[in-house]
């Protein structure tokens, strides 16, 4: 790490500067003698993208940021404080490091934190980063960690891993045999490590896939941020208690959350239109508990396959809700005739048109007030549901 970063002249150009594109800056030169282009410019980008992603270390003076991969890899802070939220204790290792962002929401939820990257620059990163940050009870070792596993004689109360999902040439993978390190090889060395094991996967990841791989899973957690999904957390140990899915979805100002059974499947009721339509959002579309849903909100649901609620009393809901105003049996001329030209939000469930096929078709621009559901109904009848958002 080149330590003139942190010299007060620097810090203040990176904070009078990070919005402007840090590829003109490459070009155009450092105007710092002990700092090249391409390391300023890495410093910008970095702290450019931390200003949404990570907003306390962006406010804090003399982080240092890695290249825009790794920053691209690294958890973001509303992710990393609720996995944080998981783990209890007083010993973790974190064995997947990184830039360190986990490790440091963990090291306030746990007495000593051990954590463990292999590559040297972000080892040493994350040690200056955290500690500037208050991390005090951080050990950092720099080496493989299944290495560091065999041969420590500290035990942990968790262990957590995020296995790198890049291939050889760089592109991206999603099993979890292909992540390094390969976790369904090495579970039963990690079990016998640590009672308690949190590991992160692709978001792709199907559920039942994972469940065939992973052993001793008691809880999965479904982590999205503004309705996209970002996270798939495993929770490996002792089973006491049927297997749980646990869905969040962070945003302002609050959490939406949900949960059921994953071993208890509930098929929903189905019934429809009625006063109020209910649109799950992105955690709970991948967790699949639709049943549930509709069971513990007392709503039906359009068709088996549309995933859409419904009910005539305003409920409480992890999602969108919406007033219907009209529906309309699904008339492409009719349809065109009555909002061709105007604007609308158009969202399709079980349809056999894709949004953009509609609005080209339709010729409805995007925006306004209304929006627009094209479904399928309980006797497969096409649909438009003409909505308001509440």
């Amino acid at each position: 790490m080149n330590r003139y970063l942190l010299v007060d002249e620097v810090q203040e150009y990176l904070e009078a500067h990070y919005k402007q594109d840090a590829g003109t800056v490459a070009l155009k030169g450092s105007p710092f003698p002990l700092i090249s282009s391409q390391e300023l410019a890495t410093q910008l980008a970095g702290k450019k993208k931390a200003a949404k992603k990570l907003p306390s270390w962006f406010h804090t003076r003399g982080v240092v940021y890695p290249p825009a991969v790794n920053l691209e890899q690294t958890s973001s802070e509303a992710t990393a404080r609720y996995k944080a939220s998981l783990v209890g204790g007083s010993r973790l290792a974190d064995l997947t490091g990184g830039f360190g962002v986990d490790s440091l929401y963990f090291s306030r939820q746990v007495d000593k934190v051990w954590h463990v990257e292999q590559d040297r620059f972000l080892s040493e990163l994350a040690a200056h980063n955290l500690r500037i940050q208050g991390a005090i009870a951080t050990e950092f070792i720099c080496g493989d960690s299944l290495e560091f596993l065999r041969n420590t004689s500290e035990s942990f109360d968790w262990i957590y891993l995020d296995p790198s999902r890049r291939s050889d040439t760089g592109g991206r993978v999603f099993r979890l045999e292909d992540g390094v390190p390969n976790v369904v090889e090495e579970l039963e060395f990690l079990l016998s490590k640590s009672p308690n094991l949190l590991i992160k996967t692709a978001p792709l990841l199907d559920i039942q896939a994972g469940l065939r791989e992973l052993s001793q899973v008691r809880e999965i957690h479904i982590v999205a941020v503004n309705n996209e999904v970002k996270e798939l957390l495993w929770v490996l140990g002792e089973a006491t208690e049927p297997l749980v899915v646990k869905t969040v979805n962070i945003t302002a100002p609050h959490l939406q959350r949900f949960e059921a059974p994953l071993e208890q499947p509930m098929e929903a009721l189905v019934g429809p239109p009625a006063t109020y339509l209910y649109e799950p959002n992105a955690a709970i579309m991948k967790s699949g508990l639709f049943g549930h849903v509709g069971a513990q909100y007392q709503l039906k649901k359009l068709h088996l396959h549309s995933h859409l609620f419904t009910s005539d009393q305003l409920m409480e809901f992890p999602g969108r809700r919406f007033l219907i105003k009209e529906k309309l049996t699904f008339n492409k001329k009719q349809i065109r005739k009555a909002f061709g030209g105007s604007k609308a939000h158009i969202s399709t469930r079980n349809f056999p048109l894709n949004v953009a096929s509609l609005r080209r078709e339709l010729k409805i621009k995007d925006g306004g007030d209304t929006y627009l559901f094209f479904t399928t109904l309980s006797r497969e009848e096409r649909a438009v549901l003409v909505c308001q958002k509440v």
